[in-house]
C-alpha cells in the first residue's frame, strides 16, 4: 500500500466530501458514504476528522480557500477600491457562479445544516466571519495601495457586499438568467461604490 501523509489524506477527503455534499446534499452526506467516496476504510476517516462537525469546518475553509484564491489574481492592481471591488465582484460571479450552481448551493447547505443542528451553530458563524473576513481584507489592502478613504468600515462594507451577493445568488439558483444576473450585479456594485464614497488620496 502506498504511504499517503496525514495532510495529504485529509486533503483528499475533503475533496471527496466536496464531491458527495455537492452531489447529494449536506445533511445526507454521512462518514460512511464520505469514506466510501475518498477510496479508504471508515476508521481511516475518524481518524483523519474525529467529528462530521470537523469535516464540515475543513470543506468550509477548503471553499473559503478557493474563493480567496480565485480573488487573489484581481486584487494586486493599484488602481483604487473601486476597480478591485469592480473586478473582485465579476471575476467572482463568472468562475465561482456561473455554471457552479451545485457549488453555491453546498455552501447555503452547510449554512442551513449548522445552524439546524446542535452543537453545529458556531460553524455557520464562522463559515460567514471568514468570508466577510476575506472581502475586508482585499478592500482595505486596495484602498491602502492607492492612499484612498473609505466612507464605512471596511468590516461593515465586506458584510454587505457578502449579503449583497448571497441574495444575488440565491435569486439565480431559483431563476437562472444570466443577463438579468449580469445587470443586478453591476447594479449592486454601483450601490457598494456609492456607500463606499471613495475619497481620492490628498494632493502633494
Amino acid at each position: 500500500m502506498v504511504y499517503v501523509s496525514a495532510p495529504v489524506r485529509r486533503q483528499q477527503i475533503v475533496a471527496a466530501a466536496r464531491r458527495v455534499m455537492a452531489r447529494d446534499g449536506v445533511a445526507d452526506a454521512s462518514l460512511r458514504s464520505l469514506a466510501a467516496e475518498a477510496e479508504v476504510p471508515l476508521g481511516t476517516m475518524q481518524h483523519a476528522f474525529k467529528s462530521k462537525r470537523e469535516l464540515l469546518q475543513a470543506v468550509v475553509d477548503d471553499v473559503n480557500d478557493e474563493i480567496a484564491d480565485v480573488l487573489g489574481t484581481s486584487t494586486t492592481s493599484d488602481g483604487g477600491l473601486e476597480e478591485v471591488i469592480r473586478r473582485n465582484l465579476t471575476t467572482f460571479w463568472s468562475r465561482l457562479v456561473t455554471g457552479h450552481s451545485e457549488l453555491q448551493l453546498m455552501q447555503y447547505e452547510l449554512t442551513t445544516h449548522a445552524l439546524r443542528s446542535a452543537g453545529h451553530e458556531r460553524l455557520a458563524n464562522w463559515q460567514y466571519r471568514r468570508y466577510s473576513e476575506s472581502v475586508a481584507d482585499w478592500c482595505e489592502d486596495a484602498a491602502a495601495r492607492a492612499g484612498e478613504q473609505c466612507a464605512v468600515p471596511f468590516e461593515q462594507l465586506a458584510r454587505l457586499i457578502v449579503a449583497g451577493l448571497d441574495g444575488l445568488i440565491l435569486q439565480h439558483l431559483c431563476d437562472p438568467d444570466d443577463r438579468r444576473s449580469a445587470q443586478d450585479l453591476e447594479a449592486l456594485i454601483t450601490m457598494v461604490v456609492s456607500l463606499a464614497d471613495i475619497q481620492p488620496p490628498p494632493s502633494a
